[in-house]
C-alpha cells in the first residue's frame, strides 16, 4: 500500500498547483512523542507555556524541597533517636512552636501553589471571542471527522495511515493520517467536540489540549496556535478495540494558506452571519419593491 502515499504526495502536488496551498511536511512537525525523552513535550500555546512554567518553576521546586526535608528528618529520626542512642525515650507530648510551624508551612505552601492553579484554571475556561474560527471534531469508532461551519459546514474524515504509507512518506507510523485537521496559526479557534457512538477524548499534548468527546453532548474550548506546523495527538479515552488506532494530526497554517486550503474543499471565506444577513436585506428590498410596484 505504498500507492497510497504516493498518491497522497501527488494529490498535494496537484492542490499546490490548482490553490497555492501546499501541505506541510516531515520537516514541519512539531509536536510529537520522541523516544528516550521525559520532558513535556514542546508546547506551542500560550496556556501550554503558563502550565510547563509553573510545574517547572514551581511545582518541582516545592516537591524537592518538600521531599529532602522529610527525608532528611527520618534519618536524623533514625540516627538520633536508635534504641542504642537514646535508652529512655522522651515523654514531650506538646511543642507549641513546632505546631504552629507545621500548621503555616504548609498552609502557605498551599496558597503558593493555588494561585497560579486558579489562574490557569481560569485561563483554560476563557471563551473564545465571537470572530474565533469553529471547528467541531466528532469521535467516530475509530476515527475522526472536522466540520468548518463557518466556511461552509464541509467534513473532514481522518483515518490513520498504515504504518507502511507512513514511512514511506517520512512521517511517523501510528499518528500519520490520510487527511489532517487543517487550522489557521495565531488565529482564536472554537473547537468544539461531540461523538457518534462512545466517549472519546481529542488530546494534543504539544498544544496542552484535552477535551471529551461525549454523544449527544457539545463541549467547547479555546485554542490558539502560535506557529505553523503539524501536532500530533491521540484519542485518550478508552473507546472500544481500536481506540489505539485513531491519531490525531493538526496542520496550523498561515491564515492566507489555511483560506487557500478551504477553498480547495469546496467551503467559503468569510462570516456566514454577515453574508445571511446582507441576503435577508438585499430580499427584505426586493420585496419592497414588488410590493411599491403592484400597489402602482
Amino acid at each position: 500500500m505504498a500507492g497510497e502515499a504516493v498518491a497522497f504526495e501527488a494529490a498535494g502536488e496537484s492542490t499546490t498547483e490548482a490553490s497555492g496551498y501546499t501541505p506541510l511536511g516531515p520537516d514541519m512537525i512539531k509536536g510529537q512523542p520522541v523516544d528516550g525523552e521525559i520532558d513535556f513535550q514542546p508546547i506551542y500555546t500560550d496556556d501550554g507555556q503558563y502550565a510547563y512554567n509553573m510545574h517547572t518553576y514551581i511545582l518541582l521546586p516545592v516537591i524537592t524541597v518538600i521531599s529532602l526535608f522529610v527525608l532528611a528528618l527520618l534519618l536524623w529520626v533514625v540516627v538520633r533517636y536508635r534504641r542504642s542512642a537514646n535508652p529512655e525515650p522522651s515523654k514531650t507530648t506538646h511543642n507549641t512552636l513546632i505546631e504552629v510551624v507545621w500548621t503555616l508551612v504548609p498552609v502557605l505552601v498551599l496558597v503558593a501553589i493555588a494561585i497560579p492553579s486558579i489562574t490557569l484554571l481560569a485561563r483554560q475556561y476563557e471563551s473564545p471571542p465571537e470572530d474565533a474560527v469553529t471547528i467541531k471534531a466528532t469521535g467516530y469508532q475509530w476515527y475522526w471527522g472536522y466540520t468548518y461551519p463557518d466556511n461552509g459546514g464541509f467534513e473532514v474524515i481522518s483515518n490513520m495511515m498504515s504504518e507502511e504509507d507512513a514511512l514511506a512518506a517520512g512521517l511517523p507510523a501510528q499518528l500519520a493520517v490520510d487527511n489532517r485537521m487543517v487550522v489557521p496559526a495565531n488565529t482564536p479557534l472554537r473547537l468544539q467536540t461531540t461523538a457518534a457512538d462512545v466517549i472519546h477524548a481529542f488530546a494534543v499534548p504539544s498544544l496542552w489540549f484535552k477535551i471529551d468527546a461525549v454523544p449527544g453532548r457539545l463541549n467547547e474550548r479555546l485554542l490558539t496556535i502560535n506557529e505553523p506546523g503539524i501536532y500530533y495527538g491521540q484519542c485518550s479515552e478508552l473507546c472500544g478495540a481500536r481506540h489505539g488506532y485513531m491519531p490525531i494530526a493538526v496542520e496550523a497554517l498561515p491564515r492566507e494558506e489555511w483560506e487557500a486550503w478551504v477553498v480547495t474543499q469546496g467551503g467559503t471565506i468569510g462570516e456566514p452571519e454577515e453574508e445571511a444577513a446582507d441576503d435577508a436585506a438585499e430580499t427584505s428590498e426586493s420585496e419592497t419593491e414588488t410590493d411599491t410596484a403592484a400597489d402602482a
